[in-house]
Formats: structure tokens, sequence, C-alpha cells
């Protein structure tokens, strides 16, 4: 199989792109390289991933709002599925700049999906997001529920996007799947993001940000269980499914925290903040479907990805 995989350069792309190349997939990254955080973190995953597939892996610097590029990359490719990653993410920083959020994570997806229904293939894979639920009270969350209710542009641009992937199926007979994300983390991850941010705050003995009174709590998935679900996702598209990729157990703000300095042997010094607007106070997937359909089976419990996390961020990061 020939993967087209947007923001393979990313964290979870990085992964996803990973395992497509070791079980002998062909793989076509397209990232831009924006600033977002340090752009030589995605030069290293390039390089693994150029060092792993070989003749089985392919970059284009392209932006997917090109759509010039776009076109030509999808025409040239003949590419049997796209993964769709690319985006800009973070609910804080969307609120900040809702034009260009729109912009790559809106019109970006349609041009994708435009280039898709012009040259082929017809099986994409979306990557949504757990934010789409909003401040919902009822847990866990299911597929079935309404998400009317965003509370951030990045929130809105996700549910959008799911949308714009329906009305491609309606008209087009696009098989499209699209996979609400839940909090994910692992080695590589993102290091503005909770789970690494904290690490290094507390390795390095500065105080902790925690916004809220702490008992704010998140789903955190960690990243293989998420590259078994999106793979599982790819092979098994028909029609068009949204699934929940979580670890369906919940974990406090404050008790993430102590977890993770209780691994660093720490102390960890914490400074009480306001919760910060577009924030929710819970996510908490419903996986059975995801289960059902796909065989989704999460295999890290936080205790266990935390541990893989520290040990990396020890072994690789710990001097930066």
């Amino acid at each position: 199989m020939h993967v087209l995989v947007t923001g393979g350069a990313g964290f979870i792309g990085h992964h996803v792109c990973m395992a497509l190349l070791r079980r002998g997939d062909r793989v076509t990254c397209v990232d831009n390289f924006n600033d977002f955080y340090a752009p030589a973190i995605k030069e290293n995953n390039v390089a693994q991933l150029e060092r792993e597939g070989k003749d089985l892996f392919s970059l284009k610097r392209s932006d997917i709002t090109d759509e010039k590029a776009v076109m030509r990359i999808m025409e040239q490719g003949r590419f049997d599925a796209v993964i769709h990653l690319a985006a800009w993410a973070g609910v804080r920083p969307s609120i900040e700049k809702p034009l260009l959020y729109q912009e790559v994570n809106v019109r970006g997806t349609t041009i994708l999906l435009e280039a898709c229904r012009r040259f082929g293939p017809k099986r994409f894979v979306f990557a949504s997001s757990s934010s789409v639920y909003g401040n919902r009270k009822n847990v866990p969350f299911r597929e079935t529920d309404n998400v009317d209710n965003p509370i951030s542009p990045y929130a809105a641009t996700k549910k959008a996007g799911e949308l714009i992937c329906y009305t491609y199926h309606h008209l087009h007979r696009m098989d499209v799947t699209c996979l609400r994300y839940f909090t994910v983390y692992g080695p590589g991850q993102r290091p503005e993001m909770a789970i690494h941010k904290f690490t290094r705050l507390i390795k390095n003995g500065r105080p902790i940000p925690m916004f809220g009174d702490g008992k704010t709590s998140r789903d955190y998935t960690f990243v293989d269980d998420i590259v078994q679900g999106t793979l599982s996702a790819l092979d098994n598209a028909g029609g068009y499914n949204i699934y929940n990729l979580g670890n369906s157990r919940t974990i406090a703000l404050e008790e993430l925290i102590s977890s993770i300095a209780r691994l660093l042997g720490k102390e960890p010094h914490i400074k009480a903040m306001p919760m910060q607007a577009g924030d929710v106070e819970m996510t908490f997937a419903d996986i059975s479907k995801a289960a059902r359909d796909l065989g989704y089976n999460p295999d890290f419990p936080l205790e266990k990805g935390l541990k893989i996390f520290v040990d990396w961020f020890n072994e690789n990061m710990a001097s930066k």
C-alpha cells in the first residue's frame, strides 16, 4: 500500500509513518516544518524515517493550504490511502489565532479531500480530536453524543473537518474514517504538551503552572495505542465512521503531576493559576465502538506509558 501521511514529520505522524514502514508500506510524508515548535525536532524525526524506510519513504516539503502543490502531489503519487494528521494544534493558541486555525484545519482539509476526489484515492483517515465534545458533564464520551457546542476555535475546526469529510463521503463515495484522539503522549511528544512540559519543569526544579484547582481530568492515551487504532482504521475503512481512540481511563491534573514527580524522584513546585478559557473540565472516551469495529485495545495504562515517557526524556531530553 502507498499511503500519503500529512503532518508525518510531527509527533503522532512520525510514529504512524514508522509503523507503516515497518510493515512494508510505502509512505509519502507531507509536512511544512512550521515553527509552532522547533523545526529541528521534525527534521530529526524525518531522518529516522529515512533511515528506516530507505526507498519506501519519501518527503514532500509542502503546505496543505497550497492548493496547486497538493493537487500536483496527489496526481503524481498514485496513493492507495491518505492519513490526514496535519493541523495547527492546541486549544489555547487557537483562541489567539482563530483565522490561522480555520485556514489550515478547515480549508487545508477541504483541499486534500478535493484532491482525493480528482485524483484518488478514495480512502481517507482524518485525525479529529476529543476537544469536539466541549464541556460535557455526561461521561464517558460516545461518538453519538451531540457535539454542537465546541468551546475553542481548535475544537470548532475539528468538528468542521468531520462535517466536510462526511460531505465528500456522501457526494463522492469516499470511504472516510474520523478518529477522535484523546490527549496523546509518548516518546517524541511535542514540548508544549502537558506531560512533556511537566516532566521538563519538575526535572529542572522549576515551578509548574497548574490551571484551575487540579481537579480537571484527562483521558491520556499512549502513542502506540493511537498508532494501532489509526492503522486499523486505515485497513478497515468503509463508508463514513467516527471513532474515539482513548485509554478510557482518566486522571486528575494534580495526580498526574504527582505521578511524574514520583518517577523523577523530585518534589513538584506548584504555581496555582486560574482556569483558562477554552479548557474543558474532563475528557473520557467510550471506546466500545472502536473495540468492536477495529479491534482497538489500548495496551498502555498511564502508569506504564508515563514510565516509558520519563525514561525516554531522561535519555534524550534531560540536558535540553
